[in-house]
């Protein structure tokens, strides 16, 4: 005969599957603020249409971060067409390809509009959900306050004197990052005492030699092709920082880029590239450009960061090397990038 569990243990039990419930959660809130997928990370969740108005609040946070991605909302939305091509909402909203490519691409990143191809052009479907609330998440974009104020399961919004309120806790200690610098790595330790002033910045150098000059200084002898469906331009297990060993992943913004500062859209031809970057399996991410590196993209990386300390359960670090920390790497191992 089976024994029968305790009271207790029934509580214990329950207690497990809430915690786990609670963590799916977070996760996915994360994923979405970024713009990944579960499968890109590899993790399974419940359905999100399981939590509607989440998806609603989640459609009006990513429209009101850019009037243009409204105006690209509104044209697939608008009229009985189902698909919307890009030369449709091109004519729709006045704005260029590359505008509307940028901006569609956002959308069905997050499972917004379904990105297809109609006679080798691309397309936008509509999601019969989003159709459905078009008006509601286009109202909660334009208002702030009444975003803020609007109930989910996630965040509820409850009259407190009228329901006793059961508070989600969210595991935050399942999420553990840092930000770091050339200066926390101890593999770049003779860099620490390197300042340089203006006048002894380095030319920059082609992304090849000093990706190479990377690798020698880390002590990594494997060859790194690039190619079009690459996650990384390098990935290292030899990277020390705290003292141990870290697999990292790095991204080198060659001096073929010519913008004063690097900024999302220009990583990667479909501005995926940090997206494509953290799902390699490093616990350390780098992204390394020749002069100023925008903070937009900086805070993508740590909700990358985020998401993928949740989902692995390890302590993530990510940073940037910008113009000026590329040349004190430089004078500090001169040799290794072939410098006099």
């Amino acid at each position: 005969m089976a024994r029968k569990s305790s009271s207790k243990e029934d509580d214990v039990d329950s207690e497990t599957l809430k915690e786990v419930q609670d963590l799916k959660r977070l996760v996915m809130v994360l994923l979405l603020k970024i713009g990944a997928t579960p499968d890109d990370l590899g993790y399974a969740l419940d359905d999100v249409r399981s939590n509607p108005k989440d998806q609603i609040a989640h459609a009006a946070e990513l429209l009101q971060r850019s009037k243009l991605r409204r105006r690209v909302f509104m044209a697939i939305y608008t009229g009985k067409q189902k698909v919307k091509k890009v030369s449709d909402v091109m004519q729709a909203t006045k704005l260029d390809r590359i505008t509307v490519l940028h901006q569609g691409r956002a959308l069905a990143d997050n499972r917004i509009v379904k990105q297809i191809k109609v006679r080798g052009e691309t397309a936008y479907e509509k999601d019969r959900f989003y159709g459905q609330r078009r008006q509601k998440i286009l109202s909660l974009a334009t208002n702030r306050k009444k975003l803020e104020d609007f109930p989910t399961k996630t965040s509820p919004k409850v009259s407190v004197g009228k329901l006793k309120l059961n508070v989600i806790r969210l595991p935050w200690s399942a999420v553990q990052i840092s930000r770091i610098t050339i200066d926390d790595i101890d593999s770049f330790s003779k860099v620490r005492n390197k300042r340089l002033q203006v006048r002894q910045l380095f030319t920059p150098l082609p992304e090849k030699s000093f990706k190479e000059g990377f690798q020698r200084i880390v002590g990594e002898p494997g060859s790194f092709t690039d190619w079009g469906g690459e996650r990384n331009d390098l990935f290292t297990t030899r990277l020390r920082i705290k003292g141990q060993r870290t697999h990292a992943a790095i991204a080198f913004k060659g001096k073929g880029l010519q913008v004063a500062r690097l900024t999302t859209k220009y990583m990667g031809k479909n501005g995926d590239q940090v997206q494509s970057l953290f799902s390699s399996p490093a616990q350390a991410f780098m992204v390394q450009y020749w002069r100023e590196i925008d903070a937009s993209l900086i805070e993508q990386m740590q909700e990358f960061a985020k998401a993928k300390s949740a989902t692995s359960g390890e302590r993530i670090y990510f940073g940037i090397i910008d113009g000026k920390d590329s040349s004190r790497l430089i004078a500090a191992y001169p040799s290794q990038f072939s410098v006099k």
